[in-house]
């Protein structure tokens, strides 16, 4: 008989309805129940071993195939599509069984959620890769981190995929264990198996973060998964992330980018203030003080999504080494020369944040205060130019160790890449400050075309041609980028609604910024001119910015803009991977297939109808 773990605790206030959609806008709260019979699930369990053993294990299954096949298995038991996202989490966790126990115990980790924890009596305090549980034994979290610390676990008790996604590409685990709600496995385990890293999880047998309840014996069955040597490989981008990541720990940014002024890293100062110098800057020479916040700001965070792209496409064109079983050899075999060029991708990117971010006074990036707002804006504009200067520093040096042809092929693409976004960014100022609000939404996308899509070129461009010659890739590499970049930035509108803990912290900054984005341009084609007129003044209105986000988010419900936003993505993301279909190689394709699920974050999005 199963025991669950019960946890209760005072209900919290009623949230605002969310309006939850697919990429194609299909409302899909509903497809998330968890069978309330165990026999029903351990039915589906069943039927999900059985079909992941008839699976082609050598690739991760994209979502929309994983999708068609839980549909399947769910028709073949007689049993209601609303079980469609728990089914596609046992199916996932048998599919990647094989592969989590190839991985030791002590390269595991074990992910627990808060909410199982005995709020009321928990003495424990939460920091920014969770709770810091005390194991007082108010709740069955203490012994179940306790049974998994016994066999090698690494345990983190957390929501949410950037505290494990930093430990994974920091190299701190090779496997994930989890357990939380469908919610949270959605949002955090999309991107973990599209990477190709190993991943079982347990679902909570509800929703939310009051009454949960969980199947304690299925945990662990899952933790208690022995080690053994894996039959099959399934290809991973694990290696090649962790690369990517890895270059901008202070150590190795330093082998690489060595200092030209040297002195202390802002990390090693001991951040007190010196009128002279500014905040962290003491025991610093004046002269090395811009090189010091660069490399600070270098090191501070993001996704490094661009330099990834360099190094997996070079690593596809010659033969996708670096997914296979052995691919951390062959990582780690990469030239210097390489990284330098995918380092040189994301100084650039760095670079335009420190100068949007003064543009639109944003007050916070990676979680804390934005370098305008921490030195100023005069140090900040510096800044920014002497990462430009440092991107473009970085690849003419690698004159030394490639052809000349080739280091000023990627120059030349890098400055195409540098111009068009200024471009891009140019157009948004001059609208954002024009006394005209009317964007249509072709003008909005071509806006998006300009501001985001040269930087995914310019990452896809330098790996092929350090790989070889650009040509036979480049028609579609582009038309890929375009549709990228274009879906990436809607994605990035619909975020902006929710906020982000790992970036700018903050709901509503584009609208309340009066920053043009598609979903304003979708408002004012689909409203009357009554309410038009309404969502005009809220760039001017004395409102608290709640109220200002709360009627904004009421018209734009009122256009359908979350609707309309969402099938813009689905289509320009099948366009993706269409063009990506076209390019003529296999493990470029594959790449690029993945580069479109991963980075346009297929999940549904909850966008907050109420602000």
């Amino acid at each position: 008989m199963a025991t669950a773990l019960p946890h209760r605790r005072p209900s919290s206030p009623p949230t605002p309805s969310a309006l939850l959609l697919t990429g194609d806008g299909r409302d899909t709260d509903r497809l998330k129940a968890v069978p309330a019979d165990k026999a029903v699930r351990e039915r589906i369990q069943r039927r999900a071993v059985e079909k992941a053993g008839q699976l082609d294990k050598t690739r991760a299954l994209a979502r929309h195939e994983m999708e068609a096949l839980v549909r399947e298995l769910l028709g073949d038991l007689t049993l209601p599509e609303t079980y469609l996202g728990w089914t596609m989490v046992a199916l996932a966790s048998a599919f990647w069984q094989d592969q989590v126990a190839a991985v030791p115990f002590h390269r595991r980790l074990l992910l627990l959620p808060k909410c199982l924890r005995a709020a009321e009596v928990c003495p424990a305090d939460c920091n920014e890769t969770g709770l810091l549980c005390q194991d007082c034994g108010a709740c069955q979290l203490t012994d179940l981190r306790a049974e998994a610390r016994r066999k090698g676990y690494h345990v983190l008790i957390a929501e949410g995929s950037p505290a494990v996604m930093k430990i994974i590409l920091s190299g701190g685990a090779d496997a994930l264990l989890g357990v939380a709600c469908l919610d949270a496995l959605e949002k955090m385990l999309d991107k973990v198996l599209l990477a190709g890293i190993p991943c079982m999880a347990v679902p909570l047998l509800c929703n939310g973060c009051c009454d949960t309840s969980v199947d304690a014996d299925w945990i662990r069955r899952m933790f208690h998964t022995p080690h053994r040597p894996a039959a099959v490989q399934t290809r991973t981008y694990l290696h090649l992330m962790r690369c990517a990541a890895q270059m901008f720990e202070p150590a190795e940014l330093e082998r690489l980018l060595p200092r030209v002024r040297g002195g202390p890293s802002l990390v090693k100062s001991n951040g007190r203030c010196l009128e002279r110098n500014g905040p962290g800057l003491e025991g610093i020479e004046p002269v090395a003080c811009t090189e010091a916040i660069a490399y600070d700001f270098l090191a501070a965070g993001g996704k490094h999504s661009r330099p990834f792209i360099t190094l997996a496409v070079y690593d596809a064109l010659r033969g996708g080494d670096g997914t296979t079983a052995n691919g951390a050899e062959h990582v780690a075999q990469l030239p210097d020369a390489v990284k330098r060029m995918a380092l040189a991708i994301e100084i650039f990117h760095k670079a335009s944040l420190v100068h949007d971010d003064i543009e639109d006074d944003d007050a916070f990036r990676y979680g804390r205060p934005t370098v305008h707002k921490t030195y100023g804006k005069s140090t900040a504009i510096n800044v920014g130019d002497y990462l430009v200067g440092l991107g473009y520093r970085t690849v003419a040096c690698q004159r030394d160790s490639l052809p000349a042809d080739m280091v000023a092929d990627v120059l030349a693409q890098f400055a195409r890449a540098h111009t068009k976004l200024c471009e891009g960014q140019g157009a948004e100022l001059i609208w954002r400050d024009a006394r005209d609000k009317n964007l249509p939404p072709l003008d909005a996308l071509k806006i998006y075309a300009l501001k985001t899509a040269p930087a995914f070129e310019a990452a896809l461009m330098a790996g092929i041609r350090l790989a070889g010659p650009v040509e036979p890739y480049h028609e579609a590499a582009t038309r890929f980028s375009r549709h990228l970049g274009i879906a990436y930035q809607i994605v990035n509108d619909l975020d902006d609604w929710q906020g982000s803990q790992s970036n700018k912290c903050a709901s509503g900054t584009d609208i309340l910024g009066g920053r043009p984005t598609v979903l304003w341009a979708l408002a004012m084609q689909g409203l009357g001119e009554t309410d038009r007129h309404k969502l005009q003044s809220l760039l001017d209105d004395d409102a608290p910015p709640e109220t200002r986000m709360a009627r904004a988010a009421a018209l734009y419900a009122r256009a359908d803009v979350y609707r309309q936003a969402a099938v813009l993505i689905s289509k320009h993301h099948q366009r993706a991977r269409t063009a990506a279909d076209e390019i003529g190689c296999e493990p470029l394709t594959r790449l690029l297939h993945f580069l479109a699920d991963a980075i346009l974050d297929r999940r549904p999005l909850a966008i907050n109808e109420a602000g």
